[in-house]
């Protein structure tokens, strides 16, 4: 059964459900920070997906990308999997701007987080809402 880590629920807030992934916002307000976590039982790298589940998460992590770019104005797609502090396989997706605190260097450890507000994060569902398409289900739809 799927889990999502403890260090991931701590640090992210569950915005809902891809096909495959459950789609996270990082609790850092600094940067428009995404995370895919696809949702399947003990699995730390991408090798440990069988093929179908490896396109389905590099599709997914495409398709965010894009409209995350175009949806947030951004001048570069920071895509990774790191997995050093959190095993669970989970792909970052963060919109950067040549402006943000970080520019150019990594977001990873930079700067302390800036959590959201609850207006933010209205705000940020609502943007949402705009660029997603019917294949992404938010938290609050699937209550």
């Amino acid at each position: 059964m799927f889990e999502l880590d403890a260090r991931l629920q701590q640090d992210t807030l569950v915005l809902g459900d891809l096909p495959l992934c459950r789609l996270l916002l990082m609790n850092d307000a600094s940067y428009p920070w995404f995370i895919l976590v696809p949702r399947r039982e003990a699995v730390s790298e991408l090798f440990q997906l069988d093929a179908a589940d490896q396109a389905a998460l590099w599709a997914e992590t495409t398709r965010l990308a894009e409209v995350l770019k175009d949806g947030f104005s951004g001048d570069k797609m920071n895509i990774a999997t790191l997995g050093n502090v959190v095993s669970q396989l989970h792909m970052h997706v963060v919109v950067r701007h040549r402006t943000d605190s970080a520019w150019p260097a990594p977001v990873w450890g930079r700067l302390p987080a800036v959590p959201y507000e609850a207006g933010q994060v209205d705000a940020l569902r609502a943007r949402l809402r705009l660029l997603l398409d019917d294949s992404f289900g938010f938290v609050e739809d699937m209550a």
